[in-house]
């Protein structure tokens, strides 16, 4: 698992995901269409500057109790704080599956409890097709992407961890470089992460020449055609 430095990780900081999104597609064409949400979450608090931070990984399910003894079942609990608290580096970003279907969300992991937990383990935020609740009491600054809010926990328990999942049609390994903000998330691949920066203000600059065209008052076609031609010739 590849750590990057924390400087790159705070400008990687400083875009949205939409950006980071279009620079991996220059980077790499084959990820044009996969390695990023595709179904519609919910951000709880999008005034939150976007999540950079290393996946954390897990399954989990609400519908029915664990049927197991209590103790195995703390003791599983534990074997999942200590997989955040010492599975890798640090941020993280809880990337979590609801297995529980078109039941998804029916219990909320997360609440009040259990972001200050994670936040006090290095971890930024969460990514569910889940729930979440207690809304106004969650650890501040710890961000959370889910598919509903929801009042109870339910018999909310964790599956598995550490394994692959995917959470909105994104599809997370252990350790990936997560970016996310109000728009969703993207596993950022490791090969091109250092690049993204540099590619995004190139694109900045492309884009900008485009509408600074479309804002011009008598904006035609032919000028959007040379427009987009004085755009590609920016380097």
């Amino acid at each position: 698992m590849p750590v990057f430095s924390a400087d790159l990780l705070a400008e990687l900081a400083t875009l949205d995901t939409p950006t980071v999104c279009n620079a991996i597609e220059l980077l790499d064409p084959a990820r044009t269409g996969l390695g990023f949400t595709t179904e519609a979450l919910q951000c709880l608090y999008p005034s939150l500057k976007p999540m950079v931070g290393y996946a954390r990984t897990a399954t989990f399910r609400s519908m029915q109790p664990l049927a197991v003894p209590q103790a195995e079942k703390s003791a599983r609990n534990m074997a999942y704080y200590t997989y955040i608290a010492e599975g890798g580096p640090t941020p993280s970003v809880c990337i979590i599956q609801d297995l529980d279907g078109f039941r998804a969300g029916f219990g909320a992991l997360w609440g009040e409890v259990n972001t200050h937990i994670h936040q006090g383990f290095g971890c930024l935020g969460v990514v569910t097709d889940g729930s979440v609740r207690d809304v106004d009491g969650n650890a501040p600054g710890f961000q959370m992407l889910c598919s509903k809010v929801v009042p109870s926990h339910a018999h909310y328990h964790i599956v598995d961890f550490g394994q692959p999942v995917n959470v909105a049609g994104m599809y997370a390994e252990h350790g990936d470089l997560i970016h996310a903000d109000r728009h969703g998330a993207v596993v950022i691949p490791e090969a091109i992460a250092a690049e993204i920066p540099k590619t995004a203000a190139l694109l900045a600059k492309r884009e900008a020449a485009i509408i600074a065209a479309a804002r011009t008052p008598g904006f035609n076609v032919e000028m959007l055609r040379n427009a987009v031609g004085n755009a590609r010739q920016i380097h």
